[in-house]
């Protein structure tokens, strides 16, 4: 299941909106086996946005249409500023996951 949801991630624009929503249901159920199985250690929404970044080769200008410019971004990244409920919403469709993992 990580490897198709690997690969749609890759798709990032290219996707369709069904494979939009399958990824987005594959991210919750590894995530809901994850919790229950593996008891994962506690990240913080900048250690989660850094980890998705790195395994999508994404760099801070990447998301300069998630932050809206590069300063903000910066200091998300730098650990200045917390992530906002908009840019949570916003990571969690760029990366087909739950809003969750970056409040």
């Amino acid at each position: 299941m990580n490897k198709i949801l690997d690969e749609l991630i890759d798709k990032g624009e290219d996707r369709t909106p069904e494979e939009t929503k399958i990824a987005k249901l594959l991210g919750r159920l590894i995530q809901d086996f994850e919790q229950r199985y593996y008891k994962p250690k506690k990240h913080t929404p900048r250690e989660i946005l850094i980890y998705l970044m790195e395994a999508n080769n994404l760099k801070q200008a990447d998301l300069l249409n998630v932050f809206g410019s590069s300063g903000i971004a910066s200091e998300v990244i730098s650990g200045k500023r917390e992530i906002s409920k908009a840019h949570a919403k916003a990571l969690a469709k760029r990366f087909c996951t739950s809003t969750d993992l970056f409040l």
